[in-house]
């Protein structure tokens, strides 16, 4: 469960914790999610499989990217699945998204596999999603040269040049087309934390970039 988020007033007495709504609201695209994960949470195993369905190309992609290797990516992916079965029943809303709580699994999955945690996130140009296009930054920025190529060759090699936790960045918000929120969820951040380490991962991208990326 996410911790109560407290705001203060100005004069620097308490205020109560403001806390997320049990549920989404009905017309939130987010709600028909969650209708599954309470079906699954009642034990309906075919609501699990609908989840199943739903991420696990998202799951697969973010492990692969991370892992380079095929066989190895299909395993950690049904771990994944696997212990987000056993734990679906502690699974609370609360403004999370499930597919960022996947992701989290996934990402735990894969640094105990490599246990020391050093180790380069593995971009390969095959099972590249299109880049996501919203929040790009003005025309002309470098910020809109990278999302614009973000499936060439050149990107995706440059992107290995970064470092671990600047490339994970990069693959969750362009690759894998998370938003904001999301993104600092997996990656355990607040969300300027993420804006400042996805602007400084763009401003290095389009310094490694060819000339023709230059915008």
């Amino acid at each position: 469960m996410l911790p109560a988020v407290e705001t203060g007033p100005p004069g620097g007495g308490s205020a109560p914790p403001t806390r997320f709504p049990d549920r989404p609201d009905p017309t939130d695209a987010a709600a028909e999610v969650w209708a599954l994960v309470e079906r699954a949470q009642a034990g309906e195993s075919e609501a699990f499989g609908l989840i199943y369905d739903r991420y696990v190309d998202t799951v697969f992609r973010f492990v692969y990217f991370r892992v380079g290797n095929r066989q190895l990516a299909e395993d950690l992916t049904s771990d994944t699945f696997l212990r987000a079965l056993k734990r679906i029943g502690s699974f609370t809303w609360q403004g999370r998204d499930l597919g960022a709580w996947l992701v989290t699994i996934a990402r735990n999955l894969v640094a105990d596999h490599f246990k020391s945690g050093r180790y380069r996130l593995e971009v390969t140009t095959g099972d590249v999603l299109d880049a996501d296009r919203e929040d790009r930054g003005p025309e002309g920025s470098p910020e809109a040269a990278v999302v614009d190529h973000i499936t060439n060759v050149a990107l995706l090699t440059a992107v290995k040049q970064l470092n671990p936790e600047q490339q994970e960045c990069i693959v969750l918000r362009f690759l894998q087309g998370f938003s904001v929120a999301e993104t600092a969820q997996a990656m355990g951040k607040n969300e300027g934390a993420i804006k400042a380490l996805q602007y400084r991962a763009v401003r290095a991208l389009a310094r490694l970039l060819p000339d023709g990326f230059q915008p």
